[in-house]
């Protein structure tokens, strides 16, 4: 079952479109893991097994690993989900984006030595850098588009024109030329923030049923009911929305799996309240 199979699967048999960010931040960790030498594994080792049935996918961030020296941390946490909530897939978030054998290289990182099902990506250097995840039929291509930071517009709102389009905001386009060149594979999602739903709705429309990955609910104080109007496909499925901080750091008590949980699952049914 490629990613994009797993992800429809899990939409339906979960009836959830959340999405557990993994960003593992030792100092905000419960005083139980303040000695254990492999604290960063066994932490979100537990947020991913007690939020597991109210996930649709599972999204680690690399950095906050390598940071930390955790790599392993993350290879084994990465094959911990594979083999114990196998139908979830896990969305590598590295943001990758590079030329000719480093692209290959980046590629073989995330689906080979970390075996993510999908990895986010930069399209800013044009389809070259992308071309070897894009080849990975069975694997997902998250790329971004309108992202949830305050400075997103400081380029991707910047007016260009070409093709047979009037002027439009840059993330416009590369919604279009992803959707209609990139895809060939189908393997293709586009990131787009929570904190925009205006841009959420443009994006659906250009896009189709395309999924969408939405961070910037939860922290970052993105609305879900905007994002579920704004941004669901025709079905009610579609978005992949993410949430990091607010799941996994509910509690710094010994109740933080259970508050872990109950906030994955308070997100999902918010989510489905407006679905």
């Amino acid at each position: 079952m490629n990613f994009m199979q797993a992800l429809q699967q899990r939409w339906h048999d979960a009836d959830s479109l959340v999405c557990v960010g993994l960003d593992p931040e030792p100092a905000r960790f419960p005083g139980k893991f303040r000695d254990d030498p492999d604290a960063v594994f066994a932490f979100c080792r537990d947020i991913a097994d007690a939020t597991a049935e109210y996930a649709c996918a599972f999204k680690p961030q690399i950095a906050h690993f390598a940071a930390l020296g955790a790599e392993d941390a993350l290879a084994r946490l990465i094959a911990h989900i594979h083999t114990c909530h196998p139908g979830v897939p896990v969305i590598l978030d590295a943001k990758r984006g590079d030329i000719g054998s480093t692209a290959r290289h980046y590629a073989a990182e995330a689906f080979d030595r970390y075996r993510a099902d999908a990895v986010t990506a930069n399209p800013y250097l044009g389809r070259d850098s992308l071309q070897p995840f894009l080849d990975r039929a069975d694997k997902g291509v998250v790329i971004l588009c309108r992202t949830s930071n305050p400075g997103a517009g400081d380029l991707q709102d910047l007016v260009v024109s070409g093709g047979d389009h009037a002027a439009r905001p840059l993330y416009q386009h590369v919604a279009e030329t992803i959707a209609r060149e990139w895809n060939g594979n189908r393997n293709c999602a586009l990131v787009v923030g929570a904190t925009w739903p205006e841009q959420l709705k443009q994006v659906r429309e250009i896009v189709g049923d395309m999924p969408l990955l939405v961070p910037g609910v939860g922290a970052q104080g993105g609305d879900v009911a905007a994002v579920v109007r704004n941004a669901r496909s025709a079905d009610g499925t579609g978005l992949i929305v993410s949430s990091s901080r607010a799941v996994s750091y509910a509690s710094d008590g010994d109740d933080y799996a259970d508050a872990a949980a109950a906030a994955a699952g308070a997100l999902r049914e918010e989510i489905n309240r407006h679905r």
